[in-house]
Formats: C-alpha cells, sequence, structure tokens
C-alpha cells in the first residue's frame, strides 16, 4: 500500500510519498537501497504519571538487512539537496506511523537537522507544503515538536527568520542537547522554545554530586522562568529517575520508562513506576529531613536563645554561647538596610577577619551592604522567625557555608542578628 499526499503537495514530496511503503502493519520508506524504519521512545510526564509524547527515532538497514547507524545513510548522500530530500521524508515516514496509532492525544517529538531546518524554513512554499501533508494525516501542528540542536544558532545568520515561519505554522519548538558543549542562556532567549531537552552530561554529573544536583535544580527552575517545560533525556536507572523528579523537570525519556520500540509507539502508561519513584522520593527527603534537623536544630535553638538575650546583654555575651558551637565561623548583626552595626563576632580564639587574598579586592565583609541577601530580607518579611539560607560560598570565612538569621526589634528599629554556620562541600 503506498502513502498518499494532499492536494498542493510539492513535487518533492509527491516524489518522496511514493517511496513510502505499508508492511506489517506500518510504514516503510525504500531509498535506493537503503530501507529507512521508524522508532518511537516514549516521553513521560512526572506530574500527569503517563506518556504525553513519542520521539521518531529513525533507524535504518542496509541492502543486507543490516541495521547500519543513520549518519551512515546521511553521509553518503551527494547533496546538500538530497539530504533535504532525505530529512524530509523521515519526518513523512514518522509522521504516517505515528497518527496510525497515536489517537487524538500526544505530542510527535521530529528531529531535525540544524541546516534543514534554516533551509527548509526560509522555502514557504515546501513549509506550507509540509504543512497541507501533515494535517491532511490527521495530525495537528500543535501536536509536532521540532527538535533543534543549539549549534544551529551560531551557524546560520538566517535562524530567527526560520524560527518566525515555523512558530506560524503552530508547532511547538524543543532546544535539543541544552548543557552539551557551550550551551548559553542566550540561546533560550533567541529561540523562546516551549521544551528544553537537557543534554544526558548534566543528568550524569548531578548524580555523582549533590553541589551539581542543587545547580541542576536551579537551572531547571531558570528554564521554567523563561517559560519553557524541562526535560531530561536519557534517564536509564531508578536514582536517575528520583534526581530528575527531584529536580523539579516536567517530562522525563529514558530507559528506565521505555526503550524506543520499532513501528510501534510502546507504553503510554507508567503509573505504578512513578508513583514507586514517588514513594522513594518522599521517603528519601523525611530521611533527609530528619538528617537536616539533628544537624541544624542545635544552632537555631543557640541562635533564638542569643535572640532573647540581646535585649538585656551585650552582643557579645548574648552570643557566646552560639559562637562558642563547633562549626560557626562568625555572628553579625544588620541595621534595617543591611549594613553592619557592629564589627563581626568570632568564636573564642579566633583572629580578627582578615579578607582572603583571592577575594581581596572586595574588602573586608563588614564594609559590605548586604540588603538584597535572602537571609536579610526573609529575616525582616518574618521578623522573630529564623530563616536559613542554601549553602553558598561565605566571604568571611571564604568556604562554604549556610546562614540563619532572625529579625529582632532593638531601640524601637529591627536588626537581623546573622551566624554562618560551616557546610562540608561536597566533591565537584
Amino acid at each position: 500500500m503506498k502513502a498518499s499526499t494532499p492536494p498542493g503537495a510539492d513535487a518533492m514530496l509527491l516524489h518522496l510519498a511514493q517511496t513510502l511503503v505499508q508492511e506489517d502493519g506500518r510504514w516503510r520508506a525504500r531509498h535506493g537501497l537503503w530501507t529507512l524504519d521508524s522508532h518511537f521512545q516514549p516521553v513521560f510526564s512526572f506530574p500527569h504519571r503517563r506518556a504525553v509524547g513519542y520521539e521518531a527515532l529513525l533507524r535504518v538497514s542496509d541492502a543486507d538487512g543490516q541495521v547500519v547507524p543513520p549518519l551512515k545513510f546521511f553521509e553518503q548522500l551527494g547533496s546538500f539537496e538530497a539530504q533535504w530530500a532525505a530529512d524530509r521524508l523521515c519526518r513523512l515516514l514518522h509522521a504516517n506511523n505515528f497518527v496510525h496509532q497515536a489517537g487524538d492525544i500526544g505530542w510527535l517529538f521530529l528531529n531535525i537537522h540544524p541546516a534543514v531546518f534554516v533551509h527548509g524554513a526560509l522555502q514557504m512554499q515546501a513549509l506550507d507544503a509540509s504543512v497541507r501533508t501533515v494535517q491532511s494525516l490527521g495530525l495537528p501542528m500543535h501536536r509536532v515538536v521540532l527538535e533543534v540542536t543549539e549549534d544551529v544558532m551560531s551557524q546560520e545568520a538566517d535562524f530567527e527568520q526560520a524560527v518566525a515561519n515555523v512558530r506560524q505554522t503552530g508547532c511547538l519548538l524543543a532546544l535539543d542537547d541544552f548543557g552539551a558543549g557551550h550551551s548559553n542562556f542566550d540561546r533560550i532567549w533567541h529561540i523562546h522554545p516551549e521544551i528544553v531537552k537537557l543534554d544526558r552530561s548534566l543528568l550524569r554529573r548531578a548524580c555523582g554530586s549533590p553541589r551539581i544536583a542543587r545547580v541542576l535544580a536551579q537551572m531547571v527552575s531558570l528554564l521554567h522562568e523563561c517559560g519553557s517545560l524541562v526535560l531530561l533525556e536519557g534517564v536509564e536507572t531508578r536514582d536517575e529517575a528520583l534526581l530528575a523528579l527531584d529536580v523539579d523537570v516536567d517530562l522525563v525519556q529514558g530507559f528506565v520508562f521505555g526503550r524506543p520500540v520499532a513501528g510501534t509507539l510502546g507504553p503510554r502508561g507508567a503509573s505504578e513506576e512513578i508513583d514507586e519513584i514517588w514513594t522513594l522520593l518522599d521517603e528519601r527527603h523525611a530521611a533527609a529531613r530528619v538528617a537536616h534537623d539533628d544537624r541544624i536544630t542545635p544552632y537555631r535553638a543557640a541562635l533564638r536563645a542569643a535572640q532573647a538575650r540581646l535585649a538585656v546583654q551585650p552582643r557579645h555575651e548574648a552570643c557566646a554561647e552560639l559562637l562558642a558551637m563547633r562549626g560557626v565561623q562568625v555572628a553579625f548583626v544588620l541595621d534595617d538596610q543591611g549594613r553592619h552595626v557592629t564589627e563581626p563576632l568570632l568564636p573564642p580564639g579566633r583572629q580578627p577577619l582578615q579578607a582572603d587574598p583571592r577575594f581581596e579586592p572586595l574588602g573586608l565583609p563588614s564594609e559590605a551592604r548586604w540588603a538584597r541577601r535572602p537571609y536579610f530580607r526573609r529575616a525582616l518579611d518574618e521578623p522573630g522567625v529564623v530563616q536559613m539560607t542554601r549553602p553558598y560560598l561565605s566571604l568571611h570565612g571564604a568556604r562554604m557555608c549556610v546562614t540563619l538569621s532572625v529579625a529582632v526589634p532593638v531601640a524601637g528599629r529591627l536588626q537581623v542578628l546573622c551566624v554562618d554556620i560551616d557546610w562540608v562541600s561536597d566533591p565537584a
């Protein structure tokens, strides 16, 4: 059975459609001595606990029926026009296989060569013909996600016009492999992708380092603020799935949820597996909270005691118990403008603070104004409530710390009592 094309399709699409043959319930394409086939890998949503889309992956067989890398197929094509035609053929093949199985829901993720993306998007007649062909199959453009790699943005002067043209079709854009190579957020702001696919290398590094995992969570948060959904690909183990859920990605893709399946869409639901990951994460968080409380509660109690004594004792006496605790770097008091009221208070026997030579251009921390720091702003927002920061580099000690802070009334105005506590940095 041959594939059909709608009226108005260009000559190239009409020719490509004739190379599609339906066999064994799915479509394949013949391109010279090569046979092209579709495999689909599910993309799951953690919150929805099911597959919400499928990435189409090309599989190529040679004349002997041996599977070969798709790159080998494209490399033997003699010209850019031939590569463009082959790229269009792959998308036509995937769309035909997808629509007969997906029903009325789910995204189809389609990879597209960067140069083909720009060239094809600027050929308005060909672009319109492609849209009509996809729609004629019963697949609305808002269910198509085109995946573009970052390198095209620096290589193609016409990239932004190509993006604008493609956007008019109604499809979604995904920026692929973000985090690999020289990724930067400037590219996010240029393309405004609906979906950002994080490269597996970020996941691998984060699994080996709690510090990098925290950074990854902040990256996900920033991408959300940029207006993108975040997809983490290459999730292959239960621990990686736990980390993906913990850093708050929206979508996941990988062997732990579903491998690419030949010609069919594969699993649609993974609610039991995802529920198990939610349960494991809840258990880990509960254990982490207990360990965290065991570590931090004594410092919180000492800070509250110092807060109560400030009304009747000099600062160094009020903070004596706090300063004697192991791991305390320094205590200090800020006025309601974020300036130091007095010199920082040091633990017994500690020499007066000197700036680390590497940070000498910044001057002494006590000369600075800290009004924009989270520990200061949160304390003023909730007077009397002890606040705690994320780990960061303390300029008092030039090493990682967390800061506990609390706002207290002194002579009719609020002051913020703060203490920096050592926070052992994990391996990079």
